[in-house]
């Protein structure tokens, strides 16, 4: 007589199926790879944003400024002002993209601003966010960053710890909470958002995702116009992929094809709601004072500031200072950057993000935070310190943490215009 066992069935070649144990370890094996990333990006944020939040109230400047351009009535407000008062108006309203008057705007700010030219991806995460939570949009807002931020820490982390080991991303996640420009992490700002776009679509590059890399780099192309550079950078090692039939065809062409269209879909829209498909542009040159220079302005800075001559266009001395060293220290780490010899994609993306921005005429004490999605440059860097002892190491990033709080935040926000 034959017995015949009970067996769960399971279709050929498919693993068997999931069990609340197996979620078990995949969860605490999470936590462990994840979490001390995750503390080491939130502790040192917290720190920089609670020295920031200080010197905001010590000095009271906020509440004697337009909330709108860098005030209000508490503290916090900055994080909504400017960029972050545009991106409000977006998710509550949609877009307007014509020519239109900024309300109530005095001196230089007295120009022809326009919605149209803020990406969409981000107001429609604070609208959805306000739409589930109940939040407002400056809550919504900063609960998107917020999130995004931790999301770009493990980015960077992923990609350091593919170039020097798990120390290594802990370093440059570390990085990422203290870098100049870092202020605008946690304010009603998309960087984060980019940020965590580009490290992961960098990393699925590295490591030969594909697909995920082109949707990634679609998604970001809906966030900045410096999008282009990451682009770039995923159409190079696409087209050597293709060249070395190393991962097949059809993965890296859809890849290639999928890339660009969030970036190019948007200026195209924009152009064909101004009836100019350069619209995009003229609107940037025309409404905000950004246009392509090839670098006039920037060797105008760097050869200003140090003789403390402030003559140039949009100067605002303090943060401009920051900016000069920010801009110094980003070219000393690229040459150590190549050194390590890395793929070809970070490389391009790094060096077109550098020359977008520094190619380009606009408030140069925007410069830091421009140059966040630059943040292979934290590389280097973090393979160099991950030697340094743990004891040594929390004090060297506890005490840039808190100096955050003055040349990330408060130079940047009340000194500057982020």
């Amino acid at each position: 007589m034959t017995t015949l066992l009970k067996t769960t069935p399971v279709a050929d070649g498919l693993p068997p199926p999931r069990t609340p144990a197996g979620r078990g370890r995949r969860l605490r094996a999470a936590v462990r790879r994840h979490g001390p990333v995750l503390a080491v990006y939130g502790v040192l944020k917290l720190v920089g944003f609670g020295s920031f939040m200080y010197l905001l109230d010590s000095a009271g400047d906020f509440r004697r400024k337009n909330p709108r351009f860098g005030g209000g009535a508490h503290t916090w407000d900055v994080l909504g002002t400017w960029d972050g008062w545009w991106y409000q108006q977006i998710a509550l309203h949609g877009y307007h993209p014509r020519l239109v008057p900024v309300p109530g705007a005095t001196g230089l700010i007295d120009l022809q601003g326009n919605s149209a030219a803020f990406f969409p991806l981000y107001p429609a995460l604070m609208r959805v966010a306000m739409e589930v939570t109940g939040l407002g949009p400056f809550g919504a807002g900063l609960l998107v960053s917020v999130v995004a931020s931790f999301a770009a820490a493990l980015g960077v982390f992923a990609v350091a710890e593919w170039f020097g080991g798990r120390r290594a991303g802990l370093v440059a996640a570390g990085l990422w909470a203290v870098w100049p420009g870092s202020g605008v992490e946690w304010a009603v700002y998309s960087d984060s958002l980019y940020v965590a776009l580009a490290a992961w679509a960098l990393y699925a590059v590295l490591t030969r995702r594909w697909l995920t890399a082109g949707v990634l780099t679609f998604a970001a192309g809906l966030n900045r116009p410096t999008a282009g550079a990451l682009v770039a950078a995923l159409a190079w090692a696409a087209l050597v992929a293709l060249r070395r039939r190393e991962d097949g065809v059809a993965r890296p062409l859809t890849a290639l094809l999928v890339a660009p269209v969030g970036l190019l879909g948007y200026l195209g829209w924009v152009g064909h709601r101004m009836g100019d498909y350069g619209g995009y542009f003229r609107l940037q040159s025309g409404a905000w004072g950004h246009e392509f220079d090839y670098g006039a302005q920037t060797l105008d800075v760097l050869t200003s500031v140090p003789v403390g001559h402030f003559g140039y266009l949009f100067a605002l001395p303090f943060a401009d200072v920051i900016g000069v060293g920010v801009v110094l220290l980003d070219l000393a780490l690229l040459p150590l950057l190549l050194r390590l010899r890395p793929p070809a994609a970070p490389v391009v993306h790094t060096v077109l993000t550098l020359a977008l921005v520094l190619g380009s005429q606009q408030y140069f004490a925007n410069v830091s935070r421009y140059l966040l999605p630059a943040f292979p440059l934290f590389v280097p860097l973090a393979v160099a310190l991950r030697r340094l002892s743990l004891p040594y190491l929390c004090l060297l990033l506890g005490i840039a943490a808190l100096a955050s709080g003055s040349y990330a935040g408060y130079a940047l926000f009340e000194l500057g215009v982020p």
